[in-house]
């Protein structure tokens, strides 16, 4: 994109888009930026400026940043990164944006103050930057995407071995870890409902975000899974059935007998939690009983943890680019030589199925 970018600035507060506007065309990347009140407006502004990238703002009048973001979707698809406030309703509002499509999200605290955040607003750019590179046809709405997966699964099926009494002790044999970034909340949906809760078997997620959206982020799964999917609390317990995410702002670490330790030390690759912290402690307590999935996101976080998880044995499977929003962490663990697959997501629950199947087929026990 030789010319600059061209965004659109979709918010209700007058200075919100001013201050977003003239931020973002302080960046040599950024060539044009208009604005737009609201979604009805943003909508007749896309067919005559045909922005690279539109910020969204969650909450708005006449039309809300959802509505909105369904309609863009399905007219006139765009990368759209989402402006959201820390309120409960605002961050379970975005977590369903992100798996309608939307890039990314970015924190709306401190926009509307004089000064604003620095901070905040390079995060915006950053991010406004990276959603201009997307792969726009893997933007489909997770329900689109979750009835394709069933349908693969339903031409594919796994067929796992009762496993009624670790089922009710929460006794597991192997451990899976998932991590994801830029476009892994709509990967997330439509992957965890895929994966079974009939094996003796425990999950962990780490997905990149800020405190205050992995809750929603887990509830959301939970209501779509088999599993039991929340975010984890010091001193949780690996079990089987048990999905626990990493909270935003949080490495998540596992000790001795599979308990979980959280800890806000620094940021590891730019982020926290890392999913390289994370591994890194699973390979030292649960060896070669590890499966682990990278899917999209951008930069290396993961790579360095597979590493390890292969020392010691595990397995690892990643994302194809031709399915992901980015293709930076999967890209990392590959030409790493890291993956033993390197398949689309829609393939990922089975080919993680016959991993822990074997595993557990091998296993006499695991030490938790």
């Amino acid at each position: 994109m030789a010319e600059g970018l061209k965004v659109l600035v979709v918010d209700d507060s007058a200075f919100a888009r001013m201050r977003v506007r003239r931020y973002l065309l302080a960046d040599p990347d950024i060539a044009e930026v208009d604005t737009a009140a609201d979604g009805v407006i943003a909508l007749r502004k896309i067919a005559d400026f045909v922005p690279d990238v539109i910020t969204l703002d969650v909450q708005m009048p006449i039309m809300d940043g959802i509505t909105a973001l369904r309609e863009i979707m399905a007219t006139a698809p765009t990368p759209v990164v989402m402006l959201s406030g820390l309120t409960g309703e605002d961050s379970a509002t975005t977590i369903l944006a992100l798996e309608l499509g939307a890039v990314d999200f970015c924190l709306k605290l401190g926009l509307n103050a004089p000064n604003g955040h620095t901070s905040l607003m390079d995060d915006l750019t950053n991010k406004v930057k990276i959603a201009a590179h997307v792969q726009l046809a893997n933007l489909a709405s997770a329900d689109e995407a979750a009835t394709r997966m069933a349908l693969q699964a339903k031409l594919h099926p796994t067929t796992p071995k009762p496993r009624s009494r670790n089922r009710i002790t929460g006794k597991i044999e192997c451990l899976t870890v998932i991590a994801s970034s830029t476009g892994g909340p709509k990967a997330l949906a439509q992957l965890v409902p895929q994966l079974p809760a009939d094996l003796a078997a425990g999950y962990l997620l780490i997905q990149h975000m800020p405190a205050g959206f992995t809750r929603s982020l887990a509830e959301r799964l939970d209501k779509s899974s088999d599993l039991e999917v929340r975010e984890a609390e010091e001193g949780d317990k690996i079990k089987a059935g048990l999905a626990l995410m990493a909270p935003g702002g949080f490495h998540m670490t596992i000790k001795k007998g599979g308990i979980i330790h959280l800890n806000d030390g620094p940021a590891v690759n730019g982020v926290r939690p890392s999913a390289d912290v994370t591994m890194k402690s699973v390979a030292r307590v649960y060896g070669s009983r590890v499966a682990v999935a990278v899917l999209t996101g951008m930069g290396a976080d993961g790579r360095d943890g597979v590493r390890a998880i292969k020392a010691v044995g595990g397995s690892s499977v990643v994302e194809h680019e031709s399915t992901c929003a980015v293709y930076g962490m999967p890209r990392s663990v590959a030409e790493a030589g890291l993956a033993d697959k390197i398949v689309p997501l829609d393939q990922i629950p089975s080919v993680l199925t016959r991993y822990m199947e074997k595993r557990s087929e091998r296993s006499v026990g695991v030490a938790n």
